[in-house]
C-alpha cells in the first residue's frame, strides 16, 4: 500500500519534511500509514496486530486479546464491521524475545543496535539501558500519546494529543469480546459432537490452540456467531 502521492505533496509542501517535531506526528501519520491502511481493512472482516500490554503503558496497558475495532471499518462497512485480533496482549516482551530466540527466528538487524520499537525513521531513536521500549518513539511527545493512529483506539483520554495539547473528546476502554455470553468453550467430546450436527443454520467461528504453548493459550474459545 502507499499513500496518495498528491497528499504527500501538499503536506511536504505546505509544512516541510519535518513538521512533526513542532506540531505533532498524527498528520504526518495520518496522511503516510492510517489512510493506505484503511483503504487495505475496508477489504477485510478482521486483521491481527502484534500489540502487547506492557509495550506502552501509557496507551496499551488495557489492550484485550480480541475487540471490536474502534477506529477501522471492514468488508461489511460501519461502526462494528471490523475484528482486531491482538493475540500477544497478555504476553511479555522478554518471553517474545526468548521464543524468537529458541526458534531461532530472523529479526530486524535495527534491533541489534538499540532499536527496540522500529518506526519511520525521522520518528524513532535507539534507547538507553533500562529505558521503556517505546521510549524511542516520538520521544518529545507525551507519552500518552505515543500512537501513529492505526491504533488510536487505546487512547483513552484524547485531550493529550501528540504535545500535550487539549483536544475534544475521550475514548471509553474498548471491551474484549471474549467476555460476552456468545462465547463457548468445549472439550474434545464437544467439538466431535458439533462436527455431526447436520442441521446447523448459524455461522461459527472455532478457534483451536495448543494448550503446551503459552503464546496460544490466549486463544481457548470457541466463538459461537
Amino acid at each position: 500500500m502507499f499513500p496518495d502521492s498528491v497528499e504527500v505533496q501538499a503536506l511536504v509542501r505546505t509544512k516541510g519534511l519535518f513538521s512533526f517535531y513542532e506540531d505533532g506526528h498524527q498528520e504526518c501519520c495520518r496522511v503516510r500509514k492510517v489512510r493506505p491502511l484503511r483503504r487495505a481493512l475496508k477489504g477485510l472482516r478482521a486483521w491481527i496486530t502484534g500489540q502487547r500490554k506492557d509495550q506502552s503503558p501509557g496507551t496499551r496497558s488495557e489492550v484485550p486479546v480480541v475487540q471490536v475495532d474502534p477506529s477501522f471499518e471492514g468488508l461489511d462497512g460501519g461502526s462494528g464491521s471490523l475484528v482486531k485480533w491482538n493475540p500477544v496482549a497478555n504476553v511479555e516482551g522478554k518471553d517474545i524475545w526468548n521464543f524468537l530466540r529458541a526458534m531461532n527466528v530472523p529479526v530486524n538487524s535495527l534491533h541489534l543496535k538499540g532499536y527496540v520499537s522500529i518506526g519511520c525513521e525521522p520518528c524513532t531513536r535507539p534507547v538507553l539501558p533500562g529505558q521503556h521500549e517505546r521510549e524511542g518513539r516520538w520521544w518529545w511527545e507525551d507519552a500518552k500519546a505515543k500512537e501513529c493512529g492505526l491504533h488510536k483506539g487505546n487512547i483513552k483520554d484524547e485531550s493529550v494529543n501528540g504535545n500535550g495539547n487539549n483536544a475534544t473528546q475521550a475514548n471509553d476502554t474498548v471491551a474484549d469480546i471474549f467476555d460476552t455470553k456468545d462465547i463457548v468453550t468445549l472439550s474434545r467430546p464437544g467439538v466431535e459432537n458439533l462436527l455431526k450436527l447436520e442441521d446447523r443454520r448459524e455461522p461459527w467461528l472455532v478457534v483451536l490452540y495448543a494448550p503446551w504453548c503459552q503464546f496460544c493459550q490466549v486463544i481457548d474459545h470457541l466463538i459461537v456467531e
